[in-house]
């Protein structure tokens, strides 16, 4: 069942012969939207744009991205100048927004047929000294051999951040890399002033500025855009409720995940489970990380992970080199 979310084009958008579970009309905040749609399950939602208020300001559209999940969101954009302008697209597709349309038509095909990256790339205008190849999730750069690896969780909250920054840590031993956090403030709490943060539309400068990197990490947390990433790995913590979870919001997940690198994370699972779980998912899984001690200087199976990543420098792993000078690392 889908939800409208009408003003200008309610007329236009009550003809649609879809399933509706809910209507709403008016204009609205982001706040107001997340308020109401926070814990109410739908499959989609047909946005008219117009319905947001202040909605030709780019800002608005983040601040949307951030707090609802864009993919089960389908825009109905007016015929404003800007809207229609090549700098508003971009900003959306930067912000993983992929789902919109001025047709009223298309909005049938695009709940059963939702756009990837690929379908929406020759719209993404992106800064001089990046280039994307097209393809979801591989982009391209000027300097050969950077690798810009994408974190992202697909079960809510699966350690994207605690676990880019362990890789962080591991990877600094032996490479030149940068950690970046997109549309959140969480890498404060690791007192590690190297940890940057930016937003989904700076996301593509901020990786041309430090395109003298080997690596760039990027913590994507929860609704992140993979488009401006060579490589992503997602993250499930495979917990029964988690799983549960994410199979009633979207049971086709992991037929979208087939063929990326799947991260069991936080996992309890033996191999034994793992291939239990790859059975019933119909899934291959990348690599299974246990719950690790976050104050430890260095992990083996990080570093087994990273070898398996292709860093070379990570072929021969050692043991932990075990704790930091300070049991906490709080008082600093």
């Amino acid at each position: 069942m889908n939800v409208i979310v009408s003003n200008k084009y309610q007329s236009l958008l009550a003809t649609l012969d879809i399933d509706i579970i809910k209507s709403i009309n008016g204009e609205f905040q982001v706040e107001d939207l997340v308020n109401q749609f926070t814990n109410f399950y739908f499959n989609k939602m047909i946005l008219d744009i117009t319905a947001l208020k202040d909605y030709q300001n780019i800002e608005t559209l983040q601040n949307l991205s951030m707090n609802m999940d864009v993919s089960n969101i389908i825009l109905l954009l007016d015929d404003s100048e800007v809207v229609n302008s090549p700098k508003y697209l971009s900003g959306l597709i930067s912000m993983g927004i992929y789902n919109f349309t001025r047709n009223i038509d298309a909005i049938k095909f695009l709940i059963n047929n939702p756009n990837t990256y690929k379908d929406v790339a020759q719209y993404h205008q992106l800064n001089n000294m990046y280039a994307s190849t097209g393809d979801e999730g591989s982009g391209d750069y000027n300097k050969l051999g950077l690798r810009v690896i994408g974190i992202k969780n697909v079960t809510n909250h699966a350690g994207s951040t605690t676990l880019t920054y362990l890789l962080k840590k591991e990877l600094a031993k032996k490479y030149n890399v940068i950690a970046v956090e997109v549309d959140e403030h969480d890498f404060i709490y690791f007192n590690d002033k190297t940890l940057k943060t930016t937003s989904s539309l700076d996301l593509p400068a901020f990786i041309a500025m430090n395109s003298d990197a080997d690596v760039i990490l990027v913590d994507l947390n929860d609704r992140g855009s993979i488009s401006a990433c060579t490589e992503v790995l997602y993250l499930i913590e495979p917990g029964l409720i988690k799983l549960n979870k994410l199979i009633r919001k979207d049971k086709r997940t992991f037929e979208k995940l087939r063929d990326k690198k799947i991260i069991l994370n936080r996992s309890i699972l033996n191999q034994r489970d793992v291939k239990d779980f790859e059975f019933e998912s119909k899934s291959k899984v990348f690599f299974n990380i246990p719950y690790l001690d976050d104050k430890l200087d260095s992990h083996k199976e990080l570093q087994e992970l990273l070898a398996k990543l292709g860093f070379v420098r990570f072929e021969e792993t050692s043991e932990n080199e075990g704790k930091s000078n300070k049991l906490f690392n709080i008082f600093k």
